[in-house]
């Protein structure tokens, strides 16, 4: 009895080659428009930022390239920021004190992207001031939109 469930289920459980490629390609698709809309955020933000504050860009695809180069390095400078800022705040007490170190973290690590990414993009140039207010608006709106609980319940930043 227990044996022909056993052959029964092998004949069902296996996927098609078309299904297995059908699901794939449904993962890549999902993950593509994940990151696309990611990506139209910042796009969108750096767009509004650059408005309100006057900065001059050549074409729309000059500060598409500036968002796209803006996260990548981001996200790998934030590889090392994080870890940092994480060991630097363990002992801090205080919810005010530990506000203003994330922010400055944040800011620093946001301000060295800025300047690194205009340094080699030569149809956007931005001011030492416009970099620095792009970097603590982007720290603010980043600290306010991160995750507040981690896995345990537990506070993660104290905003």
């Amino acid at each position: 009895m227990m044996q022909r469930y056993i052959k029964e289920c092998r004949t069902y459980m296996p996927l098609r080659k078309k299904e297995k490629m059908a699901t794939m390609i449904g993962m890549i698709f999902f993950i593509l428009f994940i990151a696309g809309l990611v990506l139209g955020i910042y796009f969108l933000g750096f767009a509004g930022i650059f408005e309100l504050l006057g900065v001059q860009y050549h074409s729309i695809w000059s500060l598409f390239v500036f968002a796209v180069c803006f996260f990548m390095a981001g996200f790998i400078i934030e590889l090392f920021s994080k870890p940092i800022f994480e060991r630097s705040t363990r002992n801090v007490s205080g919810k005010i004190k530990l506000v203003f170190i994330q922010i400055c973290f944040e800011s620093v690590s946001n301000w060295l992207v800025l300047f690194t990414v205009d340094e080699f993009m030569q149809k956007i140039n931005l001011s030492s001031k416009t970099e620095l207010l792009i970097a603590l608006f982007v720290s603010v709106f980043e600290i306010i939109l991160e995750n507040n609980n981690d896995d345990d319940g537990n506070k993660k930043n104290p905003i």
